[in-house]
């Protein structure tokens, strides 16, 4: 094979993944917590046919080298952790977090998970769970018989019960971080699982330290900004049409000699 053909194919794979990305980030324009994805491109080995620095004679060195790229290839895709807008809701079970921090939510199988997504609900029991019936973690009960639900800044969780002055004290929502966020292995449903690369989580109160605090009433939206997808869609078709235009030019050399020589 030509090698032209082959590094205009990588080129096309690379291009094909970083649509892949962008299409993602705009179909989760509207989820909650949601965190864009960015393709990161890196160059494929070279071909060295001529070292730089080499000796062209006993005196004298070459001030270049001849060095033929092989191609392009994704080499990982990067979570961008900024800030998405606030949105007021209204809704006492909503809560959104204002600088950094993760909700640490118990999956089925006994690993803590971690969510920026903060459109609680109640269960059976009257604990609060995330969307998909995850349990809050630590676990917040609230009494069947509550009037009404305040979340503070610092994460207290009060209830206001019959025939009672002072609020009823619930529970503490608790957050996690990160020392390398973009490390976090998304697994869906919102959720982030620990991996090697995020480092371990330390845990803390909402406003204390570098934790940022929590809003009642809010959710915090995709930081998507759709503008910029569509710039980034733009860039990646016309780099998948270059390299298409890099098959066809070189498939019209490779015809033109077998024509003529």
């Amino acid at each position: 094979m030509n090698p032209a053909l082959w590094v205009a194919k990588t080129g096309l794979d690379a291009q094909q993944k970083s649509m892949q990305v962008t299409s993602n980030n705009l179909a989760n324009v509207n989820t909650n917590g949601f965190k864009k994805d960015r393709a990161n491109f890196e160059d494929l080995f070279y071909q060295t046919v001529r070292q730089p620095g080499g000796r062209s004679s006993q005196d004298t060195m070459l001030p270049s080298g001849l060095m033929l790229g092989t191609g392009s290839r994704v080499a990982g895709t990067e979570k961008i952790h900024s800030q998405g807008n606030i949105q007021q809701t209204e809704r006492n079970l909503d809560v959104a977090i204002e600088g950094k921090g993760f909700f640490q939510i118990l999956r089925p199988d006994g690993e803590v998970a971690y969510t920026r997504d903060g459109a609680f609900q109640l269960n059976e029991q009257g604990q609060l769970v995330t969307t998909g019936g995850y349990l809050l973690e630590p676990a917040i009960e609230v009494p069947q018989d509550a009037q009404s639900v305040t979340i503070g800044t610092d994460g207290t969780v009060t209830a206001k019960m019959p025939n009672q002055a002072d609020p009823e004290e619930l529970g503490q929502i608790e957050l996690a971080d990160f020392i390398n966020p973009s490390g976090l292995e998304p697994v869906g449903e919102n959720l982030f699982q620990e991996t090697a690369s995020s480092g371990a989580p330390v845990v803390g109160m909402p406003g204390e330290d570098a934790f940022g605090s929590v809003m009642q009433g809010a959710l915090e939206t995709s930081n998507v900004n759709i503008a910029e997808e569509l710039v980034n869609m733009i860039e990646t078709q016309r780099g998948f049409e270059t390299n298409t235009r890099a098959i066809s030019t070189t498939d019209q050399m490779l015809q033109f000699m077998t024509q003529n020589v």
